[in-house]
Formats: structure tokens, sequence, C-alpha cells
């Protein structure tokens, strides 16, 4: 199991870009006096049943997401939107290819968030600029509370820190958390907070912004 964990998605400030945005997150961090404790990155692959892109496009059900998480080097994360997450071993790039006849990758949907770890008192913080192809389309914050397994148990202790550096871009409690109640919180609670960021994420995309490098 895992310690309760918040991932959260932080505006660009206005007028900077992405990595500045970053740099000022982290340089609150370090004057709180978080250390940095080596790097990160999250990846999510998109695939769909090779049926449905013969169907309309409205068939989300048919999507699957296989994502990587750098805390876990030897496990695979096999999400289905609304549904089950499948945490299978590494080898499990491996069957997608061979199950290509079934799931097509839509390659052009590769998501990931890299960035910096930070240790402060009992609590991880993961700040990641998250990019889709060469451009980074947003920020991802990702806030652990190391001490703690039951996820309701340890939110506003969260609160209380992520308050302290995300000011009012802190997010509200995870709709993991309020699935969970009482039970353990898992790494699979944590790709799935991921795996709903990164689809918001796309959909902004989907805007066309003109004028904007």
């Amino acid at each position: 199991h895992g310690p309760g964990c918040s991932v959260a998605q932080v505006p660009v400030a206005e007028g900077k870009s992405v990595q500045q945005t970053v740099e000022m997150l982290t340089r609150k961090l370090e004057v709180l006096g978080a250390e940095k404790q080596g790097t990160f990155c999250v990846d999510c692959e998109t695939y769909h049943t090779a049926a449905s892109t013969i169907s309309s496009q409205g068939q989300t059900g048919k999507l699957m997401y296989v994502m990587h998480n750098s805390e876990y080097p030897l496990s695979c994360f096999a999400l289905f939107e609304n549904g089950p997450c499948l945490i299978a071993d590494a080898n499990f790039d491996i069957l997608m290819v061979k199950l290509k006849g079934f799931f097509q990758n839509a390659k052009a949907n590769k998501i990931e968030s890299r960035g910096t770890r930070y240790q402060y008192c009992d609590f991880l913080v993961k700040v990641g600029t998250v990019t889709m192809g060469p451009s980074a389309r947003g920020i991802s914050v990702e806030v652990e509370y190391c001490p703690c397994v039951i996820a309701n148990d340890c939110w506003n202790l969260l609160m209380e820190f992520m308050q302290s550096f995300m000011g009012n871009h802190t997010p509200g409690i995870p709709s993991v958390f309020g699935t969970k109640h009482d039970s353990i919180y898992s790494p699979a609670d944590t790709m799935v907070q991921y795996m709903e960021l990164f689809n918001k994420i796309r959909k902004q995309q989907q805007v066309p912004v003109a004028g904007i490098r």
C-alpha cells in the first residue's frame, strides 16, 4: 500500500511560461526547507480497441491507458476510463505489442509528467512539467503524506501543507478519496489521479489557441 496522496494541476501563472511557473513553485518549496530527492516521471499511452476506429468517436469507453511511474519501476498500470486499474509487471508493454490486432496505440496521445522530487518533513512533493509531443502543456503537483495509509485521515494535513506553497490553487479532495472512505490507499489510486489530470490537460488542448507558442 502507499500513503495518502493528491495529484493536482496548477495553472500557469499569468504572464509566465510553464517552466517559469514550475520554478516559482519549486522555489517556494525550497524556501520552506524542502530538499531535492532526485527526479520522477509518470507516462501514459492511450490505446483504443481496433474496432472502435471504425465506429463513432463517441465511444470513449473503448480507451485503455497504459501507464508507468518511476516510483514503481517494476510495475505497469493498465487503466480503463471509469473502470478498473490493473497492476501488471513491466512485461505488460511487450504483451500490448502482441495485442495490436485488438488494441491500437494512439501514439500522438502519449503524455508524460517529469520533474523533481522534494522531501519536506513527512511529505514527498513532485512538481512536474506535463508534455505532449515536443511541447509543455501544463504542470502537475503530487503531494504524499508518507506516514498515513488511510487516505481520509490525512486529507486535512495534506491541504494545510499544500496551501503553504500552492496558495489558492490548492485542489479539493480527489474523487478517489471519496470512494475509499476508510480503506487503504494504493499506488493505483495515484495513477487514477494522474490519468484524470492528463485527460483534463488533453481536453484543454483541443480548444484552438491563437498566438501562443
